[in-house]
């Protein structure tokens, strides 16, 4: 656990460093996420983190709020909806406060304990994995909204194992038969190779670490991660379906 969850505060510390440089008046400027500014991204973090208390101290007795909406997208929406009449500083403090209350619940959990989110249950591990993998996806929005580059790191190993352990189920959502496991080969910064899965698997998708990522949380189009290659029909397949998110919810 110590390894992720060092990796999930200086991924959060990172954005947050990132915000603190934002003008006002940019708080509101639209992110890609349709609808949502960058207020609007922040909030959302801030209202998932304490979900995301409530499932590790509390239970998860909350989770059943999500069955008030019609939507999966109407309850995130209603997330962010707090901060809009808030001071940005303001909604800054509500997210470190929120984010402070997981990391603390995390570093007494161990590994395999199980956390109730709202899809499905998950290691805390894996909890842990997604809360980082959230944080860098809605930085991406927030970085793209202000034309700035993310610099990848090595914290993106995580994703790009939260990527290739959620695909048996990104192809159930996808109603798409996940037909022979796939393995992953990326390559990450500073020459950082990682795989995942079987040695001996003909499906196979090859590339740079980066666009897997971005990839596997919908960031980018298959079609524009240039150092992708899929070798197979499934890894094919596994490109255009990917979503690593669905642990987090619908609107990641």
């Amino acid at each position: 656990m110590r390894e992720i969850l060092s990796d999930l505060v200086a991924e959060q510390q990172s954005l947050d460093q990132f915000l603190q440089r934002v003008a006002i008046r940019d708080w509101d400027r639209p992110t890609p996420a349709e609808g949502w500014s960058i207020r609007d991204t922040v909030s959302h973090l801030a209202t998932f983190e304490e979900y995301a208390y409530n499932a590790l101290a509390e239970g998860g007795s909350r989770r059943a709020e999500a069955d008030a909406y019609a939507t999966d997208e109407a309850f995130t929406e209603a997330g962010v909806l707090p901060g809009r009449a808030m001071r940005a500083q303001d909604v800054i403090e509500w997210w470190r406060g929120a984010r402070a209350k997981v990391i603390e619940e995390l570093s007494k959990s161990k590994p395999n304990q199980r956390v109730p989110w709202f899809k499905t249950d998950m290691s805390a591990k894996t909890f842990a994995t997604a809360r980082l993998m959230e944080t860098w996806a809605h930085g991406l929005d927030i970085y793209e909204s202000l034309a700035e580059e993310c610099e990848d790191t090595l914290r993106l190993r995580h994703i790009a194992w939260l990527g290739w352990r959620s695909l048996p189920y990104a192809f159930e959502l996808a109603g798409e038969e996940y037909t022979e496991p796939i393995r992953i080969e990326v390559l990450g910064p500073q020459w950082s190779k990682w795989v995942f899965g079987p040695e001996d698997s003909s499906q196979v998708i090859k590339g740079q670490a980066g666009e897997w990522c971005r990839v596997a949380v919908q960031r980018m189009d298959p079609a524009d991660a240039e150092s992708l290659k899929a070798q197979g029909e499934v890894a094919e397949m596994a490109l255009r379906v990917a979503r690593a998110y669905m642990l987090s919810l619908i609107h990641i």
